[in-house]
C-alpha cells in the first residue's frame, strides 16, 4: 500500500503514514494500490486500474456496530458493508435454523463479537480492514 498523500509505501495496515504523519487514505495525490500520481478528481488508477473513488469511506464504524449488535444475526451490518455472500449465510442460518436454538445463537455471537470489534477500531482501521481490504469474518 503507499500513501495517498506522500507515496510513501506503508504496510497495508498502517493507520498513519510514517512520511508525512497523515491517515494514508485522507488525501488523493497517489493511486494507494500502485503509488502512481494521480488526479484528485480521478475515479480510476490509469495505470494499475484500482477504483480511486472514496465510495465506502462513508460507511461508518458506528452505524456497521449497532447493525451488528441489534440485527446482526440477521446479516444487516454484512449489506450495509457490502458484503452480501456473507451477509446472506448469516441470513440463511437464521431462517432456516430458527427451529433450533444453536444456528441463532451462533450467529448472535458471531454478530455481538463483530459489533463490539467494528465500535473498538479507530476510523482508519475500520475503514482499512473492513471496507478497503474487504474483511468479511472478525
Amino acid at each position: 500500500m503507499f500513501c495517498r498523500n506522500c507515496n510513501k509505501e506503508l504496510a497495508d495496515d498502517a493507520v498513519a503514514c510514517i512520511g508525512c504523519g497523515l491517515p494514508p487514505r485522507k488525501e488523493k495525490k497517489f493511486c494507494n494500490a500502485c503509488g502512481e500520481p494521480t488526479n484528485p478528481a480521478q475515479i480510476v488508477c490509469t495505470k494499475c486500474g484500482v477504483s480511486l473513488s472514496s465510495v465506502g469511506d462513508d460507511k461508518t464504524k458506528i452505524i456497521a456496530g449497532i447493525l451488528a449488535l441489534f440485527v446482526g444475526v440477521l446479516g444487516g451490518h454484512k449489506f450495509y458493508l457490502g458484503y452480501t455472500k456473507e451477509a446472506i449465510i448469516m441470513l440463511l442460518i437464521s431462517i432456516f435454523g430458527s427451529i433450533l436454538i444453536l444456528p441463532i445463537l451462533v450467529m448472535s455471537v458471531i454478530a455481538f463479537i463483530e459489533g463490539i470489534l467494528y465500535l473498538t477500531k479507530s476510523d482508519e482501521e475500520f475503514i482499512s480492514i473492513y471496507v478497503d481490504n474487504k474483511k468479511g469474518w472478525f
